[in-house]
């Protein structure tokens, strides 16, 4: 491309951050028509590669005789994709949720403490749903060494005059709110875990004249679930 044809071509105002990131367009949609403003920002970011030596003389000129030859911003965006100003501008990579291998063979139990007490807990393979009734007396429900085999787990609770306590590692996610108390109540420390692939665990039910209590057990991890489940997946 002669000077000639570069003088032709409006100049537009300066803008400082325009030469240090790519147009927001480019690499976001690459099916859409390139502007001049888009051109000539990346213009501008070939014209300070080639000052700073990243580029040379010939590279730069090849590169902007297609910059101005661009129809789409998907033409332009790898034409500065192996400078800083690209990289910058890309997009981080989002990691996909972690996937859960269903497993048939997890536990689904029924635990019903009447003038009594019932509980599970230690190593154990859990389902995806616990049924846990106390009638003046006491359902314990430790998941802290459990192994999940579903990627959500619900625990239906019925307290009666008696109580459901529920004990989760700190990296899942527990859910509440589905308690209905009835002179009782609930008490359901909600909370997220940080892997938005981690098991989900809701807890509902009833509570009359007795409570519900579930929340996580500091120091206690669920460790390696997503190991054991693609494990189990190729199996």
């Amino acid at each position: 491309m002669d000077e000639s044809q570069l003088q032709k071509r409006p100049q537009q105002p300066a803008d400082p951050p325009a030469r240090t990131s790519v147009p927001a367009a480019v690499g976001g949609a690459p099916d859409l028509r390139a502007s001049d403003a888009d051109r000539d920002r990346v213009a501008d970011i070939l014209r300070d590669a080639l000052a700073e030596g990243r580029l040379d003389a010939a590279e730069h000129s090849e590169r902007l005789d297609r910059v101005y030859a661009a129809k789409t911003v998907g033409e332009l965006e790898p034409l500065i994709r192996d400078l800083p100003a690209g990289a910058a501008a890309r997009p981080e990579p989002v990691p996909a949720p972690r996937q859960f291998a269903p497993d048939a063979g997890g536990e689904n139990p029924n635990l019903v403490a009447i003038l009594g007490g019932s509980e599970r807990k230690g190593r154990w393979r859990v389902g995806n749903r616990i049924t846990a009734v106390a009638i003046l007396g006491g359902v314990e429900i430790d998941l802290t060494e459990a192994t999940f085999t579903s990627p959500e787990l619900v625990i239906h609770c019925t307290a009666i005059m008696g109580g459901v306590s529920i004990r989760l590692p700190e990296n899942v996610t527990l859910r509440g709110g589905g308690v209905v108390g009835i002179m009782g109540g609930s008490d359901v420390k909600a909370f997220e875990a940080p892997d938005p692939g981690a098991p989900v665990v809701r807890v509902d039910g009833f509570a009359f004249w007795g409570g519900v209590e579930a929340k996580a057990k500091r120091g206690k991890k669920l460790a390696d679930w997503t190991k054991k489940a693609q494990r189990r997946l190729s199996d």
